[in-house]
């Protein structure tokens, strides 16, 4: 199991009938019931590409200043910098303002510091360098929001700041022309989960102004959907119009430098959705950054000369493949190094041989095969900088901030963040962090969260693209995770150079195949005939013309035996709960189980009326009587619905029932119990 439990969320039958009264399939009522969506209004509003309005820019605090003081350098030709970050965010938004200047016959360059020279942010050299270059104004994008001693020396230099981030903001804000950043205490704008991809969106728009911002938008929705996707942005409120409507502007992609990239990486023929942008269009992005090469993505990205587009998406896909290579080594390293020295509250690792680049991704694979927040540090000359991953719902950028006498610098969100530490202070810096993380409020992270358990016979090619209306996926509407009970293995076989796992399932008669990517199964029973539970993501496979479901597994785990699950399923109904339509059929007896065990009960009572056993033997002697398999549980049902309806008294000891018949002289109509109603209506709801 890669998940230490995992939670499927409870059924909503009356929702899931009302939406499905609307006109939704089965499937997709279900996951929308699951999650809290019960009115159909809320679900046309959640499944409508454009139902999510735009809010004005000029909600937001200083966006007039922003939007007046571009104007003023744009009229009067001044030089203006568009200074980004080196992730897909940063050379998203990057591209995005310089591309809406450069249209507006502004003098405008873009500027990407150097990753492994300069790090991330504003740095005083490069504010330098732009103000020897005649440099009247800096434009950030998706950074400068902790940048305070950087922005007072840019006034020193004459050079104005304009900043857009949406990064958490420290105690004191940089001083500026103007500071745009939704997560600003003062900030009245309501949407606060806007990319800075989504914050450079909204400076366009507010510079064109509200006749022209609608222009704006459909002509750089493209980067917006892009850049909100890869840094895993929420896909909630006006985040769902920009990613879906810029979505479909990659299929096929107007813009030459996605076309490029998109036909290099083999994904003309495939729709371009959230999955395709985060873990394949994104991830090639990304590399040029990591490695120091931003420049490559940003000049694709704002080219126009179709073979120069060619050649930079080549080299992208071969920086992908060498960033692959460099962080799997480091992977390994450090999963060796903790299981030699394993770590608890939280991992902290530092080395110089590593590649700053990539240690961010490592930190996010390391968060999540061991269950804790991890911290990477790569050691330059006595300094240490740092990449660390949430996990168990931790807040980074609040744990740095405790931690910040031990810090050169810090900042980032609260799922992922960067810090600057000397090498001395490592040590005091882990203590620090292990026992913060110990003490802090965490949610179960290594618990699966899944929208529901499903049949087979559920799992339809329809039903399946039915829940592609849910797109774009994310945090805040993730993509629904189902849950195949049962399922018995065919086969099973390592793929893609032993890195992933590719099994055959089959599940009440019905054959199913699955892949597992990124894990081989050990540690698990995969010979042929094993009874597995299995937690995937449906999608639909096209091979040769042929469409069919296919199940992208997040977990697996050894199914319980039918007696314990039942056993399972009793003590959930006796709590109360609600259960799944499969649940209440485990427990449900057909009329021939009443009458066996009403028979044998006449038989082992005799003329006193009594008897007391044990349940299995009385389960026993049901099951024979009736020529049906003995289910204990069952026949314990059989019993409360007996007691209900008032033919018997039951009285259950610790491992013992005693039972007393009574002799009625007028018919009982067991169909009227409410136990029996309660489990029928739960299992007509079957999905």
């Amino acid at each position: 199991m890669k998940f230490k439990a995992w939670s499927v969320a409870p059924p909503c039958p009356d929702g899931r009938r009302t939406l499905e009264e609307s006109g939704l399939s089965p499937l997709l009522a279900a996951v929308l019931s699951a999650r809290g969506v019960t009115d159909p209004e809320d679900a046309r509003r959640l499944l409508s590409p454009q139902a999510e309005p735009l809010l004005d820019p000029m909600l937001m605090r200083d966006m007039d200043r922003a939007a007046e003081r571009v104007r003023k350098a744009v009229k009067n030709g001044e030089r203006i910098t568009v200074y980004g970050d080196y992730d897909v965010d940063g050379i998203t938004s990057t591209c995005l303002l310089t591309q809406f200047l450069l249209d507006l016959g502004a003098n405008v360059q873009p500027y990407i510091p150097g990753r492994l020279e300069e790090g991330y942010g504003l740095n005083r050299e490069a504010v330098a360098a732009q103000a020897r270059q005649g440099v009247g104004l800096i434009i950030t994008v998706d950074c400068g929001i902790t940048a305070l001693d950087e922005a007072d020396y840019a006034r020193e230099l004459g050079v104005d700041l304009v900043i857009t981030d949406h990064h958490a903001c420290k105690d004191r804000l940089p001083r500026a022309a103007a500071v745009v950043d939704p997560h600003r205490p003062d900030c009245p704008y309501p949407f606060k989960g806007l990319a800075g991809v989504g914050v450079a969106l909204k400076l366009a728009m507010a510079v064109a102004g509200p006749d022209r911002a609608g222009d704006v938008f459909r002509r750089y929705r493209d980067l917006a959907a892009v850049g909100t996707v890869a840094d895993v942005m929420p896909m909630t409120g006006e985040n769902r119009t920009i990613v879906r409507q810029g979505l479909d502007d990659l299929h096929p992609p107007r813009r030459l430098g996605f076309a490029k990239l998109i036909e290099c990486a083999g994904l003309v023929e495939r729709p371009m959705t959230s999955v395709t942008v985060g873990y394949a269009l994104a991830p090639r992005i990304n590399a040029s950054g990591r490695l120091g090469r931003a420049e490559v993505a940003l000049e694709l990205l704002l080219t126009h000369d179709p073979d120069r587009a060619e050649e930079l998406a080549r080299t992208l896909c071969d920086l992908n493949r060498e960033r692959q290579a460099i962080e799997g080594d480091i992977f390994q390293q450090c999963v060796q190094r903790l299981t030699q020295q394993p770590q608890s509250g939280a991992i902290v690792l530092a080395d110089e041989q590593w590649h700053q680049g990539v240690v961010g991704i490592v930190a996010s694979r390391l968060a999540e095969q061991f269950g804790c927040p991890t911290f990477m540090i790569c050691l330059d000359q006595g300094m240490g900088k740092g990449s660390c991953r949430s996990w168990g719902g931790v807040n980074l950028f609040q744990l740095l901030q405790s931690c910040a006498p031990l810090l050169e610098s810090f900042g980032g969100h609260a799922m992922a963040a960067g810090f600057t530490v000397r090498e001395e202070n490592i040590p005091a810096l882990s203590r620090a962090l292990c026992q913060a993380v110990e003490a802090a409020p965490k949610q179960t992270a290594s618990c699966l969260e899944a929208d529901a358990a499903v049949q087979p016979e559920a799992l339809t090619v329809q039903a399946v693209e039915d829940l592609d209306l849910l797109e774009p996926w994310g945090a805040g509407n993730p993509r629904p995770v189902l849950v195949l009970p049962g399922a018995q293995v065919v086969s099973a076989a390592a793929v893609g150079r032993g890195r992933h796992l590719k099994l055959r399932l089959e599940s009440r008669g019905v054959p199913l195949d699955a892949i597992w990517f990124s894990n081989d199964g050990s540690g698990l029973d995969l010979e042929p005939g094993s009874r597995l539970d299995v937690a995937f993501c449906p999608q639909i496979n096209e091979f040769r013309g042929l469409r069919s479901v296919q199940l992208q597994v997040m977990d697996l785990r050894p199914a319980p035996s039918r007696a314990q699950l039942e056993r399972d399923v009793y003590e959930k109904f006796a709590r109360g709960e609600t259960l799944s339509p499969g649940e209440a059929e485990l427990l449900l007896p057909q009329r021939a189980e009443f009458v066996g065990l009403w028979r044998w009960l006449e038989r082992r009572c005799g003329s006193a009326l009594t008897m007391e056993d044990s349940l299995p033997h009385i389960a026993r002697g049901a099951g024979r009587a009736s020529g049906r398999r003995e289910a204990p549980v069952r026949t314990l049902v059989c019993l409360e619905v007996l007691e209900e309806r008032g033919l018997i008294d039951l009285d259950r000891q610790t491992d013992r029932v005693r039972v007393v018949l009574h002799r009625l002289e007028h018919k009982v109509d067991l169909e009227s119990s409410a136990l029996l109603l309660r489990l029928r209506r739960a299992a007509e709801d079957r999905l």
